[in-house]
């Protein structure tokens, strides 16, 4: 969805924002997402939304929004894949994710163009949200506060990036690269420590973004989702790319997150994946 207001580009028009959500098997959350999406005051974005091969009746609820919105289908692939697909269709200088069980107050793509427009040299936002757990509003803890800035060093523990308050530049990914597919979990901690170990992420102080949580299909109630960030981290040591100072906060937290998963594979009777994991560990230390 598009209109013909002007904008903040080189050429004096207002930069298109493209709206990516993925969903699979969502149907009963899915329309208050798109609705938060449609309801926005900042009205030039398009919105993309990849059915990532739902099984439910999500066709159906996509039929009545027409040319509103654009609809792609994939073969059930996981939601980096169905990133992905939106993003390499995407027609937008700016790119907003928002999951199919968030939505977004009025004002969200409103303060975060109006800030890439006073700040053209930022490449990535994001703002605050309100967390809703199981219907009940709940307050965040101090460990997943969130950050302005360079922030590599304490986004190494967990993530302190939402999707779903995202807002960044194509131009970004384009150099970073996109969602790795191969993480069933994880993926956007793998994004975001791609992102911040070069480029600061600015706060929007401002919570515009509803971030439900509880419903059992969240990918952040899987298990062991440590593996995964333990590959990450592990990747951008590799790199190579690390001050001294970011590779030994690497090494610190890679060290701890092994060690915790591995004695969880050694009470579990896995022995043999607990020892390669202490091997990871011990690759690293200085």
């Amino acid at each position: 969805m598009s209109t013909s207001t002007p904008d903040f580009g080189q050429n004096g028009s207002f930069p298109q924002v493209s709206v990516i959500v993925p969903t699979y098997n969502r149907a009963s959350l899915l329309k208050e997402a798109l609705d938060s999406v449609l309801a926005q005051s900042y009205r030039n974005f398009e919105l993309i939304v990849v059915d990532d091969g739902s099984t439910d009746n999500t066709r159906q609820l996509l039929a009545p929004y027409g040319d509103r919105i654009t609809v792609l289908f994939q073969p059930n692939a996981g939601v980096s894949a169905a990133r992905n697909l939106g993003i390499q269709a995407a027609s937008g200088d700016l790119i907003a994710l928002l999951d199919s069980d968030d939505y977004w107050l009025p004002e969200k793509l409103a303060a975060q163009v109006a800030f890439f427009k006073a700040t053209p040299q930022s490449l990535i936002c994001q703002t605050e949200e309100i967390w809703i757990r199981n219907g009940v509003r709940v307050n965040p803890k101090r460990r997943h506060r969130k950050l302005s800035g360079m922030i590599f060093q304490a986004s190494l523990p967990l993530c302190l990036i939402s999707p779903s308050a995202v807002m960044m530049r194509k131009s970004l990914l384009d150099e970073v690269g996109l969602f790795d597919e191969d993480m069933p979990a994880c993926e956007d901690y793998d994004l975001w420590l791609r992102i911040t170990w070069k480029y600061p992420v600015h706060l929007i102080s401002v919570p515009l973004v509803v971030k439900r949580g509880g419903h059992a299909d969240q990918l952040s109630r899987l298990p062991e989702l440590d593996k995964y960030r333990i590959r990450s981290i592990t990747r951008m040591l590799l790199k190579g790319v690390l001050s001294k100072e970011e590779r030994q906060a690497a090494c610190r937290v890679l060290e701890q997150k092994c060690r915790i998963y591995a004695e969880g594979c050694y009470k579990r009777g896995r022995d043999d994946e607990a020892d390669f994991y202490r091997a990871i560990a011990r690759q690293f230390l200085p």
